[in-house]
């Protein structure tokens, strides 16, 4: 099976074929560390490290790399309302942003490089433009000259006379056109700044990630992806200020995700209705959070709210039980054959799952294939007689998944601790001896401690909250 990925620049699926046999060179734009991620920011984080995972177990070696953005004008503006230098904002919030992932199960990129970590190669950069007459110096700030680049608005699809949405187009008597954006900005007096040739100053938004997907990724790369809100003005000016120094284009497949509404209105800072990962963590398990993220096609808006949340919670509960359910009967399991036709199926739903992933990351349709191994492996536990070998063959199938999609709990895999399965001892012995109540006591006290018990024909079994 071939994947196909949907290219913003074409505007269509196109076959995925890397730039070498074996190797994904990848790079998602990272976040502007000035505050803590909202659940719009949890959807690249999210989606993008499930990409990541699913050419990794297609046997690529991905090159992953996500950037911090730790100077520019909101950073400035909260150092200073925080009583703060620049450098420890970032650092406070590169911190935050990696508990918020790390909570979400997403792994740690390749490379995280910082803009202040680049400022040389930038510099570097942006003079390359200006030798090539594509920039131009005025009052300190350097700019880049759209008019110039032939291609500019390919990405989106927009003709630079026409250009209707994501750049501010405001009166400034420094630009040879309202189009033209800055490469370099002259520092204000108490401003963080760098030496240039062109004075004081800090680089603009765009120039930072062509800067450090060149040094770290070189002149071309597999995959640029981002939130849809990044596709102008941003990534239309990263490929206007790398192809014009290379001559090769940035990137081959260009992936955006679509935004997340709440309770179908778009999350604003003018409607105050953004909600907060490290919130969201605190009032579910961080793995439904992920497996919500998931429901939805990465193209499609996705709606969060209470409602979708507790779907998402009921849907994770049937996986992570059938999982729960598949271990436990193990413990009783006899040496045997797996059945035919159990076989057939498990590689059946295995080959659709991969179908739909190899469609664009189809995530949702890929959870239906989850369900219906979900299906199998409750009917196969129905059986009086199972097999050591069946049940395995049905586990490792759910956690080949799992090892894309992040979603089973991991405190569900592990075993009791030694206090807790002597209170399941004493409880057994408790209810042979006809003590009921001291049964219900311990059976009160596990569910204190977020065990949940359950009397089966194969004895009882155990799941955490």
């Amino acid at each position: 099976m071939t994947l196909k990925i949907y290219n913003t620049l074409s505007r269509q699926k196109e076959e995925f074929i890397p730039l070498e046999p074996g190797k994904v060179k990848m790079y998602v734009c990272g976040p502007t560390v000035y505050n803590y991620i909202h659940i719009g920011n949890g959807r690249p984080v999210i989606f993008f490290d499930v990409v990541r995972r699913y050419l990794e177990t297609q046997g690529f070696d991905v090159n992953y790399v996500v950037n911090f953005t730790d100077v520019d004008d909101k950073m400035i503006r909260k150092a200073e309302e925080l009583d703060m230098t620049v450098p420890q904002l970032a650092e406070m919030f590169i911190q935050a942003f990696k508990e918020d992932i790390a909570a979400l199960r997403v792994r740690d990129a390749s490379l995280n490089p910082r803009v202040t970590e680049n400022i040389d190669e930038i510099i570097v950069f942006i003079s390359s433009i200006l030798e090539k007459g594509f920039a131009y110096e005025s009052g300190g700030d350097v700019f880049y000259r759209t008019s110039k680049f032939a291609e500019y608005g390919k990405l989106s699809h927009q003709k630079l006379d026409e250009l209707q949405y994501g750049i501010r187009i405001d009166v400034d008597e420094r630009k040879e056109s309202p189009q033209d954006f800055v490469l370099w900005k002259a520092a204000k007096p108490g401003e963080i700044y760098w030496d240039s040739p062109w004075g004081q100053g800090r680089p603009g938004w765009h120039i930072e990630c062509s800067a450090m997907v060149l040094k770290y990724l070189g002149e071309s790369i597999d995959i640029h992806g981002g939130g849809h809100d990044l596709t102008f003005p941003h990534h239309e000016c990263e490929i206007a200020q790398t192809e014009v120094i290379t001559g090769r284009p940035m990137a081959n497949y260009w992936m955006h995700n679509a935004f997340v509404n709440i309770d179908n209105e778009k999350m604003s800072k003018s409607l105050g209705n953004g909600v907060l990962i490290r919130d969201i963590v605190k009032q579910v398990r961080p793995e439904v959070f992920r497996f919500f993220m998931l429901t939805g096609h990465y193209r499609n808006p996705l709606n969060y709210s209470d409602d979708s949340l507790l779907q998402a919670a009921n849907g994770l509960e049937r996986i992570q039980n059938s999982v729960d359910n598949l271990k436990h009967r193990m413990a009783v399991a006899q040496e045997g054959i797996i059945p035919e036709g159990l076989a057939e199926r498990v590689k059946e739903i295995a080959s659709n799952f991969e179908e739909k992933m190899n469609d664009d990351f189809n995530t949702p349709d890929a959870i239906t294939a989850i369900f219906d191994l979900v299906a199998e492996a409750n009917l196969y536990l129905q059986q009086d007689r199972v097999s050591l070998q069946g049940l395995q063959l049905l586990l490792d199938q759910l956690h080949s998944f799992d090892a894309i999609f992040g979603i089973l709990s991991e405190a569900a895999a592990e075993l009791l601790d030694a206090e807790i399965d002597q209170l399941i001892v004493e409880r057994t012995e408790a209810r042979k001896s006809k003590n009921w109540a001291r049964a219900d006591e311990i059976r009160d006290l596990l569910t204190e401690k977020g065990i949940f018990l359950e009397d089966t024909p194969q004895g009882i079994r155990w799941r955490r909250k």
